[in-house]
């Protein structure tokens, strides 16, 4: 990056750290030398960066992770059953009889499938956190530097005019 009005602003900031800058703080110095906004919104970003397999494992995370998805399978379950049990089975062709080994292989399928999904969509969300807790870096960054520049802007202003002052009173004293 050249050397910037920013750069020595931020290296009078930042002391002996202005030659190693962060990537953020990098960015946040091209953007204000661009007269740029910072700013991003972070679930953009994170969508922007996801793979098809960490949007699917979103969907499923949110679909079984839902009162309507509880009470469908719950309703799927107590069907099930009933097909097999003795109250509707009066002529013996139960697919599945108690004990159900066919309907608990299915729920260990499930189990074993849905679990692991639904670590991976946690493991996106803390993701897309560490990337908002990123962006929300950024943005402080910048206003915290453009807040230091207009006070140096004032001090400079509240000089000139004392300077200005000075000057008419000893011309005024003379």
């Amino acid at each position: 990056m050249a050397n910037t009005p920013f750069r020595h602003l931020a290296s009078r900031i930042t002391g002996d750290r202005a030659r190693a800058l962060d990537p953020e703080e990098e960015r946040v110095l091209d953007k204000m030398n661009e007269r740029l906004p910072i700013s991003r919104d972070a679930a953009d970003v994170a969508d922007e960066r996801s793979t098809i397999g960490e949007r699917l494992a979103d969907r499923v995370a949110a679909i079984g992770g839902s009162w309507g998805f509880i009470i469908a399978f719950t309703c799927v379950l107590v069907g099930w059953m009933l097909l097999n049990s003795d109250v509707l089975t009066h002529w013996g062709h139960a697919f599945d009889p108690y004990p159900y080994i066919f309907l608990n292989l299915l729920l260990s399928t499930l189990a074993a499938i849905q679990a692991p999904v639904i670590m991976m969509s946690q493991n996106r969300q803390a993701s897309k956190d560490r990337l908002a807790a990123s962006l929300d870096y950024e943005v402080n960054l910048r206003t915290e530097l453009e807040i230091l520049r207009l006070h140096e802007k004032l001090d400079v202003a509240i000089a000139e005019r004392l300077d200005q002052l000075l000057a008419a009173t000893v011309d005024t004293a003379r």
